[in-house]
């Protein structure tokens, strides 16, 4: 089984998730968006089995940092090109399982991913 978790150290959602998966054991590798930025074919990739609007983090500070007319007319496509220059913008974590795309984190359903 391959297991990556994207996202950013500092986010607490995020240390909650690698928190979870170092306590039960589970290997996994981490990717660092701020160090290691987001290439445009895994964005790409995501985007093909999972929502934009899902993908997309409106409830964050850089959410709130972006201009009220980008808001105003966010679609797939500018969402994107968001979350490129600004991969911070995402919802995290990003786990991604086997090549299966989950994004963000609970223990319900992370104790279901890894029954």
């Amino acid at each position: 089984m391959t297991t990556t978790l994207y996202g950013i150290p500092n986010c607490d959602t995020m240390k909650k998730a690698r928190k979870w998966l170092t306590d039960k054991d589970i290997d996994y590798s981490f990717h660092d968006f701020k160090k290691a930025g987001l290439e445009e074919q895994l964005l790409d990739s995501w985007l093909e089995s999972v929502d934009w609007e899902i993908l997309l983090n409106r409830r964050g500070m850089m959410w709130r940092k972006l201009e009220q007319e980008v808001k105003d007319n966010i679609g797939r496509d500018s969402a994107r090109r968001v979350m490129l220059e600004t991969p911070t913008i995402i919802k995290r974590p990003v786990l991604d399982l086997d090549g299966t795309i989950h994004v963000g984190f609970s223990e319900e359903r992370y104790s279901e991913l890894f029954g």
